[in-house]
Formats: structure tokens, sequence, C-alpha cells
């Protein structure tokens, strides 16, 4: 008998690539993978709970899968696992409840209690996340079936910001070692993959657990320059004070590092930077952000701002949309203020009212669209390379690709070139979100 299984996702690239990692692992025992409305033999769903409506979402996904599979074993993992194991206990028809440090060794639970009886209660397997200390890999090198696959090298985060759950979900930083990195990006690249795309939850803070850990990232970007086969290589989000000088000059220089940074603001009021924990002030992100765009001037630059702060006055939200305003930001990604209980800001006087909230979201996603309409048109008449994803885009059934700098791009073109580095011309920008090319 086949065993047929389900992954759904919620939250970070991070939570990503753990999911594929699982259901690539099930694949190569033997499992296949169910349709959208097929019923499985188990369910995995991978929580998020860094806001409150991750976590009502989280609930609703594990709601839907008992009501659509209800013969299933339904196993929930993930951050709202880790931090919400009480309120999940108090769903009928959960099994297992498996916490974050764990999540790696789901695969092989899942081929050891599959046809089991399933217990009258959840199973609860949550250790403290506080106590791990080493970077747990997964069982497979290469996970999922996208163009640009994931890999995680390193989890956890030390920053403790006021307002974050994240640390108490996943624990200390923990890195991937620097020789596993680069033999898994080898494997990608020798299976015929042209982009891997390194992710963490706190990227900044890789190999810092390390006994010589200061400035790891750059060393291994640099060893990753030198020494990789892959076309393409691409980080997520690194925090402000830890995009070096360094890293934005090796990746200037590089034919390999992608021309994108994305990198969390949360505020440009320094009243507000401070109440929050971070550590810099809204004039050193402006010097960051203007340096990167004199030493490349085509990158991409992507910002997180949270708006809604607790205190947080319309003078001081003014302050951080001004910021923006001023420097050449490519795109935003703009998030309200969401109380998570346990953090230090869950405690603070004076909330934001939500209809304030809203519309300051409002106003700053309004400027995030004008910043991305801006930075597109720079780039209209201009040849660039593409790498086309192996999807093809829904709605207009065009072959869709990205360039270094995370410009999305539609072309009509046959399927021999899906999975290709491809020159294009850019000629049209379609909406906020994609430009169309035609072949070069």
């Amino acid at each position: 008998m086949k065993y047929k299984y389900k992954i759904t996702t919620l939250g970070c690239k991070v939570n990503q690539f753990e999911s594929e990692a699982i259901g690539r692992f099930l694949e190569e025992s033997g499992w296949g993978s169910s349709v959208p409305d097929e019923e499985s033999d188990v369910v995995v769903i991978n929580t998020c709970t860094v806001t409150q409506k991750a976590s009502m979402q989280s609930r609703q996904a594990i709601r839907q899968a008992i009501r659509s599979n209800p013969n299933a074993r339904i196993v929930v993992t993930g951050c709202y696992a880790q931090n919400g194991t009480e309120e999940l206990k108090q769903i009928k028809g959960i099994h297992d409840i498996i916490g974050s440090a764990l999540k790696h060794r789901i695969p092989q639970a899942l081929l050891s209690t599959i046809g089991s009886q399933k217990p009258e209660s959840p199973i609860v397997i949550v250790p403290d996340i506080g106590r791990e200390e080493i970077f747990k890999q997964t069982i497979v090198d290469i996970s999922g079936d996208r163009t640009r696959p994931f890999l995680k090298i390193q989890d956890g985060c030390d920053a403790f910001c006021t307002y974050c759950i994240v640390p108490y979900t996943r624990g200390r930083s923990r890195s991937m070692p620097a020789e596993d990195v680069l033999r898994k990006i080898e494997l990608f690249s020798s299976a015929g993959y042209k982009e891997v795309v390194l992710t963490g939850i706190h990227l900044g803070c890789y190999g810092r657990d390390f006994p010589t850990g200061k400035n790891s990232l750059f060393k291994l970007l640099k060893m990753i320059e030198d020494r990789s086969s892959i076309d393409r290589v691409r980080f997520s989000s690194i925090e402000p004070h830890e995009l070096t000088t360094d890293i934005v000059e090796l990746v200037a220089s590089s034919a390999k590092l992608c021309n994108h940074f994305h990198i969390p603001l949360q505020s440009g009021d320094d009243t507000i930077l401070k109440k929050m924990k971070r550590p810099y002030t809204g004039e050193q992100f402006g010097k960051l952000i203007s340096f990167i765009h004199q030493s490349i001037p085509d990158a991409a630059i992507g910002v997180d701002v949270l708006i809604g702060f607790p205190g947080e006055t319309r003078n001081e939200f003014q302050n951080t949309y001004q910021l923006i305003q001023e420097l050449p930001v490519s795109y935003l990604h703009v998030f309200p203020y969401s109380s998570r209980k346990g953090t230090p800001a869950a405690r603070y006087p004076n909330p934001v009212p939500q209809a304030a909230i809203k519309e300051r979201c409002r106003d700053m996603r309004e400027l995030g669209i004008r910043k991305k309409n801006l930075f597109f048109q720079n780039f209209i008449g201009r040849n660039m390379v593409i790498l086309v994803e192996e999807a093809r885009d829904k709605k207009t059934n065009l072959l869709k690709g990205i360039t270094a700098n995370y410009i999305t791009v539609l072309l009509d073109g046959p399927d021999s070139l899906k999975n290709s580095l491809i020159s294009i011309q850019l000629i049209e920008q379609i909406d906020s979100t994609t430009v169309l090319g035609i072949l070069h």
C-alpha cells in the first residue's frame, strides 16, 4: 500500500524549506503526495505564529485539514506548535504536536507510526527550544521541485527584539558548517539547478556560534563565490547592522551573488527603534541604503516596515515614511504591529488604535507601490538575464522568470527555455508585480 501525505505550510521561507524537505524524504521512502481535493493518510501542518493573524490562519488550516481528511493522522509542527501548545491541545482531531526542535525527525516518526491506532488525545513532543545548540540538518540534500530551491543554513535568533516571538519559538542562533553549505550547493548545481536561495531565521548571525564566528557570513559568501559552480546565489533578509561593507562590495564585484538585498527597517524613528531594541538609527539605515545604491546602482533593495508599535505617534510614523520616501528603496513589505504574548512589547502602554494602524499601513503600501513602479521603469528597454521558472504564469500561460535584481518577467516562449538563464529585453510594465519581456 502506498500511503499519501499532504503538507500545509504557513509563514517564512525557512518553513517552506523544511516542509519541502519532509515531503522529499517521504517520497523517496515510497510515499505519494495527494492532490488538493484528495484525502491523505497523513497531513502535516507547518505553522507560523509571528503575528496574531498567522496564529489564526494556522488554526484555520488545522481545522480545514481535519475536516477534509477525517481518517488521516494530523501532525502539527512549527512555531505555533512550539509556542501555542495549550491552545492547540483544545482542537479535537490533532494527533501529534511536535515542536520546532524535532521538526527534522517528523519523516522518520511518520514512517514508524503510520497505520498505528490514533491516540485519544494529542501526543505532545515539544522540548525546550532554548536548549538547542547545534544546527539540525535535514535528512535530504535536495528539497522541493521549485526552480530556485531554498537552502536553510541558519536557524534561531539572538536579537530578542521587544515585539518578536521568534527567539522563543526557534531558539538561539545555530549555523550549518560552511563545508556542508558548499557541499549542498554543489549538489544543487550537479542536479541542474541554476540558482539557490540561502535562508535563515537570522541570516546575519550565520557562523557566530562557531569558535571563530566574527564576520562569518562574509567569509561564507566569499567561499561560495570562489568555490561553488552554481550560477546564481540569492540570500534572504539580512539585518541592517549585519549587512557589512565587505558583503556589499563582494556582491558588487560578483557575477554569482544576486544584486538583491532585503533589509528589515521596522521603523525610521529613533525613539521607536530604541523601544523595539533595534541596534541602529534611522540615519545609519539611510547611509547603508545609499551606500548599496552607490555601489550597485541596479540593486533591488526591499525593506520591511512594522506599523503601529505601542506608543507610535503620527509624527513618529511620518519619520519612517519620510525616510523611506527619500531613499532608493525598490519595494516594501508592510506589517501591522501584532501583540504577542510573552514579548516585552505586549506589556507596553499606549497601544495604537487599529483604525490608525490600518490607515498608516495603507499609506505606506501606496508608497511601496510607487517605489516599485519607479524601480521597474528604470529597466524598461534594457537587456537583462532571467532564470526561467518551471511553472508558467497561471493567468497568462506565459513563461515566467526572474532577474538577479528580483524583477519578475513574463514572456512568450517554448517550454525548452524552462530552468535556463536567457537574455531578454524588458519592454513594458504589466502591473505592480511584473514586467513583459521579449527574447533578445
